[in-house]
């Protein structure tokens, strides 16, 4: 079955215990528009292939979109008026975050937020449920900046994309998904996406241990991190070590 958690997608594929006691956490960074989400639906979906021979597995995307901070009444009239930076670390509430993949790693349920990008506020009502998972995939443009989260994670991939590609994207997404107007998709672009871009996500994209260029479309990259996962998901690593 499929099941949303959080804003974007997640799915759920319910079956046996893997041998691993605690959730596999993937982070999943990259430029606004650069493909992470379409990057975790394909490892999910190739995951989900394996399903027959390896067992079904629990497997979840969470957004970092979900994590955003409630503004207050001068923060939405800049917000409005698209002075507002939702591309800086301190637009995240980082605090939440942390607790919430220390609550994945620990096997706790947990509750994703839910955030609303019209009102820019967050939804009293929680996204969704999220049980006891095998994979956990948190993406986002931010969550390789701080050092405390970046560690939570037992694999770190970046999604490398022309910028062209990602702005007409965004433009896109924007417009349709936000009620937002081209102007001001494109005067948020110039002022705070791009700079910020340059100044936190790019940087981050050091820590990552697997860069995916061109996104969802490279195959070859995803194939080898699904083939990894299963490795691991299934003690195949742990058996080679020990011959």
């Amino acid at each position: 079955t499929i099941m949303s958690v959080g804003c974007k997608c997640a799915a759920i594929m319910p079956g046996s215990e893997t041998n691993r006691e605690r959730p596999f956490i993937i982070g999943v960074s990259g430029g606004t528009s650069s493909g992470k989400t379409s990057v975790c639906q394909k490892i999910i979906e190739l995951l989900g292939e394996s399903s027959a021979v390896n067992g079904a597995r629990k497997v979840a995307i969470i957004s970092q979109d979900n994590f955003y901070k409630s503004l207050n009444a001068e923060e939405i009239r800049l917000a409005n008026n698209c002075q507002y930076n939702f591309d800086h670390p301190d637009a995240f509430d980082t605090k939440l975050m942390k607790a919430t993949i220390l609550d994945i790693a620990n096997g706790r349920t947990i509750k994703i937020p839910d955030y609303d990008f019209k009102t820019h506020t967050r939804r009293k009502e929680f996204c969704e449920e999220l049980h006891k998972c095998d994979v956990v995939l948190f993406e986002g443009i931010l969550v390789f900046y701080h050092k405390e989260i970046r560690e939570l994670f037992n694999m770190k991939l970046f999604v490398d994309s022309d910028a062209d590609t990602r702005l007409s994207r965004r433009v896109l997404r924007d417009i349709t998904d936000r009620g937002r107007t081209l102007e001001s998709v494109l005067q948020q672009y110039t002022t705070f996406v791009k700079p910020a871009f340059e100044e936190f996500c790019l940087p981050s994209k050091k820590y990552a241990d697997v860069i995916i260029p061109r996104g969802a479309e490279n195959l070859v990259a995803i194939n080898l991190i699904v083939q990894h996962i299963r490795d691991i998901l299934n003690g195949g690593i742990i058996k080679r070590a020990n011959g």
